[in-house]
């Protein structure tokens, strides 16, 4: 009987992942548009698949409006416990489209935070509940789509072995300035299942350097 609870147990923590539902303590999935993952806390594990732009299941409702250069929190529900890199991106939304509906398609995304691991007996990242995330003081003000991703690699030694939890924020950035976004990439198509930051063996031997999968990071 105790090895088969065991079991269960090894189980269950196999199978509970986690979402990325809110921003900003607004209502799940009102800000944040409604990903596939929202009841069976599921990831992307295909590179190549559309679902790895937002992992969309519905279009968005509500946009909460952020100050440019300030912080917005991202929820992990529960938290980003696997070890993995947290990265979050920005994509402006054209004048005259709604930003409750418009589809990020093509060279749109820029990279504005990609976590770096700390380095010693294991690789190890923030496995945290909430990401501050600061938006550029220079970008333009408007509507935005915030991509935001934790990329779990505790089995990542294998091609399509890491395992991507994300979603797409709606957020207004004010004030700002006028500072064009450089590097910027589409989703599907900014990484590869080789890209040495996704396919990468974290537990032996343990790494001494760590390459996050995408573009350059965006800075003022």
């Amino acid at each position: 009987m105790k090895t088969f609870t065991l079991l269960l147990a090894a189980a269950s923590a196999a199978s509970a992942h986690y979402t990325l539902p809110t921003i900003n303590s607004a209502p799940a999935w009102s800000a944040v548009r409604q990903a596939k993952n929202w009841q069976d806390n599921g990831f992307v594990g295909d590179v190549t698949s559309s679902d790895i732009r937002c992992n969309q299941l519905s279009a968005g409702n509500e946009t909460v409006a952020v100050a440019a250069g300030a912080n917005v929190k991202v929820a992990v529900n529960p938290n980003a416990y696997h070890p993995g890199p947290f990265q979050s991106y920005l994509a402006k939304v054209p004048d005259g489209q709604d930003v409750n509906k418009w589809d990020p398609t093509g060279a749109v995304w820029f990279r504005i935070y990609a976590e770096q691991p700390k380095f010693g007996s294991q690789l190890s990242w923030l496995s945290a509940a909430n990401y501050d995330i600061k938006i550029p003081a220079c970008i333009a003000p408007g509507k935005y789509l915030m991509r935001n991703e934790h990329i779990a690699l505790h089995v990542a030694q294998s091609s399509g072995g890491a395992q991507f939890y994300l979603s797409c924020a709606q957020i207004e950035v004010t004030g700002g300035g006028s500072k064009a976004p450089t590097n910027l990439v589409a989703f599907p198509g900014a990484y590869k299942a080789s890209d040495p930051g996704i396919l990468i063996n974290v537990n032996y031997p343990v790494p001494t350097s760590y390459v996050n999968p995408g573009p350059a990071t965006f800075t003022c």
